[in-house]
């Protein structure tokens, strides 16, 4: 799937897109012939767009804050006066800086949580629709998480955070099914990226354990991720819209 070119000289934007999961999204798309905006806070983007550039493929790094209205603007003002469209919109920016029960939980991370995992998607999820509904749709993909589908114990900002992006996916789906765009949402599990190998350095009891919680007895992998995220900005998921797609190893299944 990810050597063809079904997203030839379409117009695709990646925020989170500076390492993993949205870093292997953004390179899979150029693969397939996207023109791919990259956007981050970190300006590590910066070297994955030249990678990608390099392979002879098009992309793009523009820095951007999704918490911040003002930034979210000049990204999207800068997609529109370069492209003149957006065909795909994958909202992937988020945090995880949890670990504690609720009601040792602060202020300060309730607000950077929400402030990023929900005021940045719809703040995204907003321009985006402006301008697919200019140019006669598109497909938008959040990343949502196996956290918000269920509870997420030490955890309970993130997981009410990406239970709110479940509910703006499927809300605007409904409002948007007529106009051509499609709106979903995946929800991952652990996934192996270069964040997750830094947290498991040293520790292989913490590491078997996260194992373990996936009926399938490993951690997902980024092209996992990539394939779901691809199929439902694909044309073969042309009658599907509003839906939350877990990849998580069977984790919800139980």
């Amino acid at each position: 799937m990810h050597d063809q070119q079904q997203f030839l000289d379409k117009v695709v934007l990646v925020t989170g897109a500076s390492g993993g999961i949205g870093e292997a999204v953004a390179k899979a798309f150029a693969n397939q012939g996207a023109k791919v905006v990259l956007a981050d806070i970190d300006s590590q983007g910066q070297q994955v767009a030249k990678d990608i550039n390099d392979l002879g493929h098009s992309a793009v790094f523009q820095h951007c804050d999704v918490s911040s209205a003002v930034s979210v603007k000049a990204l999207f003002d800068f997609i529109e006066d370069t492209y003149g469209r957006l065909d795909v919109a994958f909202n992937n920016a988020g945090i995880d800086i949890e670990s504690s029960r609720l009601a040792e939980s602060d202020e300060a991370t309730y607000d950077k949580i929400m402030d990023i995992n929900v005021k940045g998607v719809w703040l995204c999820m907003r321009q985006a629709i402006t301008i697919m509904l200019k140019t006669g749709g598109g497909s938008i993909v959040n990343t949502a998480s196996v956290a918000g589908l269920g509870a997420a114990p030490t955890m309970s900002i993130y997981a009410a955070s990406k239970h709110a992006v479940v509910g703006l996916t499927k809300s605007a789906a409904v409002e948007y099914a007529k106009k051509g765009i499609r709106v979903n949402a995946i929800c991952p599990a652990v996934i192996n990226t270069n964040m997750y190998q830094r947290a498991m350095a040293g520790d292989a009891k913490k590491a078997k354990a996260i194992e373990a919680m996936h009926p399938v007895g490993r951690v997902g992998q980024t092209n996992e991720v990539v394939s779901g995220v691809l199929y439902l900005c694909s044309d073969a998921a042309s009658f599907t819209t509003g839906i939350t797609l877990p990849i998580d190893g069977g984790s919800t299944a139980i």
